[in-house]
């Protein structure tokens, strides 16, 4: 597969996580976030380990288990926290710095030259970002701040670890993903119960919304965005993450019928600018990083196959922070 066709591609799954503010203010039952990322996750785990049965060995238990919390279970326990004390767009801005954050830790551990490309464009894609969804009401909050970073943190780390490990040797790839989803979920499924109680009642209206975010948005759409991933510097995945919140934006308007300022369109320009140039400069840079960890693998280990994929979170900035 070409570059361009595996960059659309990729492109998918933060366009179909663009999705989850729509599904989640029309279809599911309010009040009751960390339920929902559950609910989200732990169907997709079900359904991958279904297709390709199997078990974690050796260190892929706490590999497992520690990515599918960074990506999945801490995440959305933090961008919960976020949603709470702060206004959607702020917490949507502090989930942007991913990007940034990503240069830094692929630099560290992959050995990803950080170009002033790919600084200059994670920095105009978070101000792309402010400008969609940024309200002038916004106020700051301690606690939510410090949450909001905290997703930040823990999709980047989950990001750049995902990279440097692969797949264990002998794995599908969807059963490496539905590791990291299960084990996710049995962290939602325990701050669920400790803070919402018993799960919410579901309609018809809630289940099909459950199917999308699950099938699509969540199984599909994480296998497609880590697939890419494999093949592209961790820089280029995340930037490309910036398309969730410029899809979020445009259902509303288009959906909901929410206004579309002067400023979010410059917003929206700017983000679609962060991420072409981004991706260009990352692309087009030499990756002595990957080139050294595939000739010396450590032990444990495996070489990264193109092909295969591992789940992983992804933010869900919007006009409202949403799990």
């Amino acid at each position: 597969m070409g570059t361009t066709a595996l960059l659309l591609r990729t492109a998918l799954a933060p366009a179909l996580w663009g999705t989850t503010y729509l599904v989640s203010a029309t279809l599911l039952p309010q009040g009751h976030p960390l339920w929902a990322a559950a609910l989200r996750a732990l169907p997709a785990g079900l359904l991958l380990i279904a297709l390709r049965p199997g078990l974690p060995r050796g260190s892929w238990w706490w590999r497992s288990l520690l990515l599918g919390t960074l990506n999945i279970g801490a995440f959305f326990a933090l961008l919960f926290v976020a949603a709470e004390r702060l206004p959607g767009g702020v917490a949507a801005i502090l989930g942007s710095v991913q990007t940034l954050l990503v240069v830094v830790l692929a630099a560290a551990l992959l050995g990803e030259r950080a170009r002033a490309g790919q600084v200059v464009s994670a920095l105009v894609g978070t101000a792309g970002v402010a400008l969609l969804v940024l309200r002038s009401s916004a106020s700051l909050d301690p606690v939510g701040v410090a949450a909001g970073i905290g997703t930040a943190l823990t999709m980047a780390f989950g990001v750049v670890l995902t990279r440097r490990w692969g797949l264990p040797s002998g794995v599908h790839s969807l059963t490496a993903a539905a590791w990291q989803l299960l084990g996710g979920s049995l962290v939602l499924v325990v701050l669920a119960v400790g803070v919402e109680g018993a799960p919410p009642a579901l309609d018809g209206r809630a289940l099909a919304g459950f199917a999308w975010l699950s099938v699509l948005g969540g199984a599909f759409a994480y296998a497609v965005f880590f697939a890419g991933l494999r093949r592209l510097p961790a820089t280029v995945t995340s930037l490309l993450a910036l398309v969730n919140p410029l899809v979020a934006t445009l259902l509303g308007w288009a959906v909901l019928g929410q206004a579309l300022t002067a400023a979010q369109v410059v917003g929206a320009a700017l983000v679609l600018g962060a991420v072409l140039v981004g991706q260009r400069a990352a692309t087009q840079a030499p990756q002595p990083g990957r080139q050294r960890h595939a000739a010396s693998p450590r032990p444990g280990d495996e070489q990264v196959d193109p092909d295969e994929v591992v789940v992983g979170g992804v933010v869900q900035p919007g006009q409202r922070v949403s799990v």
